[in-house]
């Protein structure tokens, strides 16, 4: 269950523990990134002349807190960590009346300028400034925008994850290839988040910032429950996102930076209490639903805040809960019923099979009623051998989300923050063929205490300690749905359950209960922050270091009932697998660690009135991971024959050269606060942490895992003979690069900014980055390796006694003293092994974007914000710690040349439009009684987003190894076609045959003289191709083909979501007091946006032996839900 943990000593927390750790981290070096604002500007009289020494007071109006700073020599004055929200500033000289400019917002982590022009007066005269304050950038060249809390609060919001609002901004999109909660131990190994790209970069380099503490999940990824979302839309009082060419403050990062502020008490008593309700009775039919699947969701909550003492100490909490139970419909592919009994090519649709029957081996019989009968008849283009099966599982979820915040300004120099957070998730859904009941759980704590000292108005400090903890048990089988799921005696491995089996075509069987062992990740970060902010003339100066301690304990044991896999439904019926892979005997717990230093200033000096730059300089490191039990191994050179065990991992730290520097401008050039022309380059380190470096504890001598390819002595061994079958040489092992390569990112952005009118404001922009030395994670580099023809990489094939095989003698007399019914794989780079996997720091990037935004700050009842964004992310890969990073992705890319599947980035979309708008309508003043209230409160939202499709791959004969390449994660390219219908690759608006599968072919020799010398005409590990094939008598299964990496996209997304609230004024009770009903409307068109095909499961177009799958370009899932109404009633105060 959840609760018990692995047997080495876990962290668990406690408040105890947190006081422990908080006391231990003071007396530690401090780190950057905070949360605050900074307010700056200059002073002048009417002529333009600097006022020195002027004060300036900066209050803020919900809490009364107020800063006092004043002007230097030259005029001008910066008051850092400020705390954002709506504040009232004076500023006040001898001889000048005193001007007080109220209504400006302070926004979370922003530098933002307001500048005074003095009259001539008694000080004890006051001006009122009326006018807005600046919208307008003009002290940084960091490229942000800022979701307010009205935004937050007011927007329709699907789920009420406060992280979905981040695609609100240009260069932001959403990983549309995230792989699904029920989809096996992917999605918990990857993590629970849902995650963005900001600005062409991965999920992984993103860094989300909560009171200034990062909170990214285990695998560097997006925070979330098990269920994606982020609760505490209303414990959240803003949050910014910035995308490109950040100053040296942040670190940890090369990505995006989400900086995020959780609400406090005010010196007045609010808060509200909600309940939204969602049920099936009003929500449309999905695309793939046959009857409307069950739904009900309540989600509820309050919060509340106020002073523990006026003007000094303030509490505000929140709680928010999840009771979900909601039917996912599934499309699954299983054996018809004429297929079950033997009876194949029952209903001939291809043209290349005649009808035919067999006997069904009799340990397939026993595993046949894992897959359901079909319910929805026949798959077009499978002969009749496929059916279709629909279901609706049930999804329940019970989520509790809980965030407390103390502040506490208990001197005119010190203030005190304090938040803890927790978020407990436990989450049931059947598997994908409604076998076996998964159940997943999370458990997500944070805990920060921050202090601010004052030591002279020119000199201030922060220092924040902060603790993050996530806690997740993944996919473990509950109970067995289909019985069979748990019977002992149908297992491959002993002490097991079902294996999973994988069939080209058919949705695959992930096993019976706890078919992947235990999935356990418990992630600790011990985080310590200090920053030092420094007024120097016109110089603003920032200071600090960096420390984190990252713990991270598995217990993660994958393939523990096997995997075997079956080239065509004839093969599975006949028992004749083409692969096995399974764990055999091993122990998964691990312990890894590893510390993070970093060092920065960073000065914001403004050259002119109009002019300010930004200089920093990063130096930032992390140590070499080590587990705790000496349980690393890995292969110094991967043609070891053992590999090297012990802490810590024997590698490079390339990390120590890790210098950054970072430069900006912002400029002014009309000097009227109006128009603001900024750029800047910086370069960001791509940091190697836990995330990239933990897959060396999974692997022998640790993990023993097995891998058999073997076709002599495979056929007619499933599913219980194939486990005896291993060998020292089937193991998995683990290579780590030795190059020392530093990975890093550079990146370059110009932007033009102008405030059209009053809180109207538009911004243009390029922004580019170039990704070196990237990691690149492949699922298996111990391979057959090829060679370089005319016609593309070509692996070599040779006979029974080890001689390479002239092609055109395949199958006929051998003069090497042999006469082999085929050829066969040449030799792995390390016959000692089976599959080797690893990281190598080889991968390239490159961004080119034009991001436009258009934004109205609320007035007159209206606010408005538009972004648009056109870019093109390209690069080598798209994984940095899982090879199949998505499902889109390739697992095990050609390491030998990536150039040659340079692309598209997995997660590219070429144009993004979002649109988002609130109106609170105004209400009619000639009404009066029951007609004003009927007529008044009222006010609409709307989020419409549109963007293109991310791109895929055409895949060939994933199924077996055509190629030869004798590996476990066997892919290759179809040849792709030119001719009519061709110009364009696929179907769009057929989620059926979504890919033109008549423009790909099996890899073809471009003449008959390159086929005689280099060709196998049979699949080398199959035994020849299907019979009546209509194969190119050219077909040439040994050569790669041409089709490239994404060179597909997948359907595009339209998307609007509406809101209707009526707010109901209660002023007897108090002034603030405010009944709202609510209603969303989710999806309102009700328009089915596709998912892209799984890879490879819907986007092999051949399987190994040629023949058409009759399942590629199948779409079996959306990106969004159907149309869904949620109705609410909330109670604010």
């Amino acid at each position: 269950m959840f609760s018990k943990t692995p047997s080495i000593k876990l962290a668990r927390f406690s408040p105890s523990l947190l006081a422990l750790v908080f006391t231990f981290l003071l007396l530690r070096p401090l780190y950057p990134q905070v949360a605050g604002a900074t307010l700056s500007g200059t002073v002048t009289d009417q002529s333009g002349g600097v006022v020195a020494n002027a004060g300036i007071s900066i209050k803020n109006v919900a809490t009364g807190i107020t800063r006092a700073v004043k002007t230097d020599t030259a005029g001008f004055y910066s008051a850092p960590n400020l705390l954002p929200g709506n504040y009232e500033i004076t500023a006040a000289a001898p001889g000048f009346s005193s001007q007080v400019q109220s209504g400006a917002v302070l926004t979370v982590g922003a530098q933002q300028v307001l500048n005074f022009v003095l009259q001539v007066g008694q000080v004890t005269q006051t001006v009122e400034v009326t006018s807005a304050a600046p919208t307008v950038e003009l002290a940084s060249s960091a490229i942000s925008a800022v979701v307010s809390a009205t935004t937050v609060r007011e927007l329709p919001l699907n789920g009420r994850s406060w992280t979905d609002l981040a695609t609100l901004q240009p260069g932001v999109a959403s990983i549309q290839t995230q792989p699904g909660y029920s989809a096996g131990p992917d999605r918990g190994k990857r993590g629970f988040g849902n995650q963005i790209t900001v600005a062409g970069a991965r999920p992984q380099q993103n860094n989300y910032r909560l009171d200034g503490i990062s909170i990214n999940d285990y695998d560097n990824a997006a925070p979330g429950s098990v269920i994606g979302g982020d609760l505490g839309v209303d414990a959240i009082e803003e949050f910014s996102v910035l995308t490109s060419n950040y100053s040296s403050e942040y670190g940890r990062t090369s990505g995006g930076v989400v900086n995020a502020i959780t609400r406090s008490g005010t010196n007045q008593f609010h808060g509200s209490v909600y309940e939204f309700l969602r049920n099936n009775a009003l929500d449309a039919r999905n695309f793939f639903d046959g009857a409307i699947p069950p739904f009900h969701r309540n989600q509820f909550g309050a919060d509340a805040g106020g002073p523990i003492r006026k003007d000094k100490i303030f509490i505000f909490g929140d709680y928010e809960g999840i009771r979900q139970s909601k039917g996912i419909s599934n499309l699954d592919t299983v054996p018809s019923i004429a297929a079950r009994q033997g009876n194949l090519c029952s209903a001939p649709d291809t043209g290349t099979c005649s009808p035919n029957s067999m006997s069904v081996d009799a340990s397939v019989q026993k595993y046949l009623p894992f897959w359901p009968l079909p319910n929805g008849g026949i798959q077009p283009g499978t002969d009749g051998d496929i059916g279709r099966f629909t279901f609706a599982g049930q999804q329940v979820v019970k989520e509790n989300f809980f965030t407390v915040r103390v502040d506490d300004k208990f001197s005119d120099k010190d203030s005190l923050a304090a938040t803890y957070l927790g978020d407990i998730t436990p989450y049931s859904a059947p598997d994908s063929l409604n076998d076996v009941l998964l159940s997943s759980r999370t458990n997500r704590q944070l805990g920060v205490l921050e202090e601010t000292h004052i030591f002279r108005p020119a000199l201030v400090n922060s220092t924040r300690v902060g603790y993050s903890r996530v806690a997740v048990l993944n996919n473990v089988g509950l109970t067995a749905i289909n019985s069979l799921a748990n019977d002992p005696t149908l297992a491959a491995i002993p002490g097991q359950f079902a294996a999973q089996v994988v069939v080209s075509g058919l949705t695959q069987f992930t096993g019976g209960v706890k078919a992947n062992g235990p999935g356990q990740f418990f992630w600790n970060s011990f985080q310590v922050y200090d920053d030092a902010f420094w007024t120097h003339g016109t110089h603003s100066i920032k200071f600090g270091a960096a420390v984190e301690r990252m713990q991270l304990n598995i217990n993660q044991l994958s393939e523990s009932s096997g995997t075997f896999s079956f080239p065509t439904v004839a093969d599975f019926l006949l028992n004749q697998p083409s692969r096995f892979t399974a764990a055999i005997s091993s122990n998964t717990e691990a312990g890894v660690r590893q510390s993070l230093l970093g060092f920065y200033v960073q000065d914001d000096w403004r050259a002119r009135t109009n002019l300010t730059l930004n200089l920093g300089l990063r130096w930032e490191m992390t140590t070499l991971p080590s587990e705790v039990h000496g349980k690393i191994a890995t292969l110094i050179h991967i043609t070891d024959a053992t590999p090297q065990v012990g802490s810590p991992l024997p590698v490079q730290n390339s990390t120590l050269r890790n210098f950054d520097p970072r430069v900006g401008f912002a400029w002014d050039p009309f000097r009227n606060g109006k128009t603001a022309v900024r750029g800047g380059f910086g370069v960001f380190d791509v940091l190697p942490l836990i995330n990239v470096y933990y897959p060396p504890v999974g692997v022998f001598p640790f993990n023993q895992t097995g891998f058999l390819q073997d076709l002599t002595v495979l056929p007619g061994t499933f599913y219980a003979g194939a486990a005896a079958l291993f060998t020292p040489k089937s193991r998995l092992a683990n290579f780590s690069d030795q190059t020392g390569h530093r990975s890093y990112d550079m990146q370059w952005n110009l932007t033009v900014q102008r405030e059209l009118a009053r809180n109207l404001t538009l911004l243009v922009g390029y922004v580019g980055s170039r990704g070196v030395h990237l990691p690149n994670s492949n699922n298996d580099r111990n391979i057959v390796l090829p060679r370089k023809t005319s016609a593309g990489y070509l692996f070599p094939q040779v006979d029974v006694l080890g001689n390479v095989f002239v092609a055109g003698q395949c199958n006929q007399t051998d003069p090497n003293g042999s006469d082999p019914a085929q050829c066969n794989p040449a030799s792995k780079i390390n016959d000692k092994f089976g599959d080797i996997a690893g990281i190598l720091y080889s991968g390239d990037s490159f961004y080119h974007g034009l991001e436009v935004g258009v934004r109205k700050a609320m007035n007159h009842g209206v606010a408005l914000q538009g972004s648009f964004t056109w870019n093109k992310s390209i690069d080598t890969g798209s994984a940095g710690g899982v090879g199949d990073q998505f499902s889109n992705s390739i697992g095990a890319p050609p390491w030998y040349d990536l150039k040659s599947i340079r692309g598209l980035s997995d997660f590219d979309v070429g144009r993004t439009l979002v649109v988002s708008a609130t109106w609170q309508i105004p209400s009619p003043r000639s009404f009066s009684g029951p007609a004003a209230w009927i007529a008044s409160g009222w006010e609409l939202g709307a989020i419409y987003k549109a963007n293109d499709g991310v791109p895929f791959t055409p895949t060939f004969g994933t199924d077996a190894d055509p190629q030869g390449l004798n590996s476990s994660d066997t892919w290759d390219f179809p040849n792709r076609l030119t001719g009519p219908g061709c110009t364009t690759l696929t179907n769009p608006g057929n989620p059926n045959t979504y890919i033109k599968t008549q423009c790909f072919s099996v890899p073809s020799a471009p003449d008959m003289t390159f086929w005689s010398n280099n060709c196998d005409p049979a699949p080398p590990t199959l035994g020849g191709p299907i019979a009546g094939s209509n194969l190119s008598p050219l077909a040439c299964f040994n050569l790669r083909g041409n089709g490239g990496r994404n060179i597909l996209i997948g359907p595009g997304t339209s998307n609007l979501d509406l809101s209707v609230f009526k707010n109901n004024a209660v002023k007897r009770i108090s002034e603030s007091f405010n009944v709202q009903f609510r209603a969303e409307i989710f999806n309102a068109l009700n328009r089915a946006n596709f998912a892209v095909p799984v890879t490879p499961d819907n986007t092999d177009i051949f399987d190994s032996r040629g023949a058409p799958t009759g399942v590629a370009g199948l779409l079996k899932s959306t990106t969004t839900t159907a149309r869904e109404i949620q109705f609410a009633l909330k109670v604010i105060w």
